[in-house]
């Protein structure tokens, strides 16, 4: 068994066994007893989950081939990772200035708005998947295909691109996965409603703390139809009524996950627990048969940001760049086609 208790009064557990069986871990976050400190709640009694917080982080989505069959990182390794990347921005920051071509990489230029993180997760989780053992979401091929010919042919049809290009919604749980920037989400409470608003889009979602039915499971919608519980101090949100039209994840930051389209079977429960002033455990759990061979878990650790400021969310200025993107697209043939007209020089 491997322990692992930090700061943020949180403890994960691995648990390994490397006998005649492969090689698995399992993961769980549990809440460490502090004396010192006691859940607040709001007026009505509820847990007070209230507030600004923060999930950007360096850790990948998926485990990496590096760090295959292991859960955690140690702590060495940990500030190991974090100075690589200091470094790293560091570099980008004192890269000297070079031309590029319509279409070429800029490099660093504009990156001062990026805000994607320069740590890993305080947990020393390895991936933010922590089920399956491995770390990897366990996607069916045809969906892999779908993602690849999409992402292949994203020039082709507005369809091909990302819900979050098209400013549309990153769905759920996709506008709660780390992304480039906009990685703050502010809760609110009243006695029978939980606000999430995601700073990325501006996604809302009321939430109402009901058992009362779904929606007609006719109804598809971008980001669900929710109702939460508390399961004594823990606010479970329980999602389905999803249509097909949506991305898993929508940022380059979910790596494989990114393009993974979503179905009508859909469900997703998140689990938001409060583990000190300065924490909020959050995990949820996507079970989606026609997409993926078994159901499959993220846990991250939401930081307070008491003193961040959520702006207005403009997604485009003027709101042209999905025209422009096609419109460069066939421009592009139109000038392939010439070459292949003209032939060799």
């Amino acid at each position: 068994m491997q322990s692992r208790t930090r700061p943020v009064t949180v403890t994960v557990i691995a648990l390994t066994c490397a006998l005649a069986v492969p090689f698995t871990v399992g993961a769980q976050v549990e809440r460490v007893a502090d004396p010192s400190w006691s859940t607040p709640r709001t007026a009505d009694g509820q847990p007070d989950l209230q507030g600004l917080w923060g999930n950007k982080t360096i850790t990948p989505t998926e485990r990496p081939d590096s760090a295959e069959g292991r859960a955690f990182l140690t702590d060495e390794e940990m500030a190991a990772a974090n100075q690589r990347r200091v470094q790293s921005l560091q570099a980008q920051d004192a890269a000297p200035a070079q031309r590029t071509s319509a279409g070429g990489q800029l490099g660093a230029y504009g990156s001062y708005w990026l805000d994607s993180g320069d740590t890993v997760l305080s947990t020393g989780q390895t991936s933010l998947i922590v089920d399956p053992p491995d770390g990897r979401a366990p996607i069916k091929s045809w969906a892999l295909e779908a993602k690849a010919y999409g992402l292949a042919h994203e020039g082709e049809d507005y369809r091909y691109l990302s819900t979050l290009d098209r400013c549309l919604s990153r769905g759920v749980p996709g506008s709660m996965l780390p992304a480039g920037y906009n990685n703050t989400h502010r809760i609110a409470q009243t006695p029978d409603h939980i606000v999430l608003q995601h700073e990325m889009i501006h996604d809302l979602r009321i939430i109402p703390l009901s058992d009362h039915a779904h929606i007609d499971a006719r109804i598809g919608l971008w980001m669900g139809d929710a109702r939460a519980h508390w399961e004594d101090d823990v606010l479970v949100v329980e999602t389905r009524n999803f249509h097909n039209r949506g991305w898993l994840a929508t940022s380059g930051a979910g790596r494989r996950l990114k393009g993974i389209p979503t179905s009508k079977a859909m469900h997703v429960v998140e689990r938001y627990e409060r583990v000190s002033e300065s924490t909020i455990m959050w995990t949820v759990t996507v079970e989606d048969p026609n997409v993926y061979t078994r159901p499959w878990t993220i846990s991250i650790p939401l930081t307070a940001e008491p003193d961040y400021v959520i702006y207005e969310y403009a997604c485009h200025e003027g709101n042209y760049a999905i025209p422009n993107i096609l419109a460069g697209a066939r421009m592009e043939e139109a000038t392939a086609a010439q070459a292949t007209a003209e032939g060799p020089r």
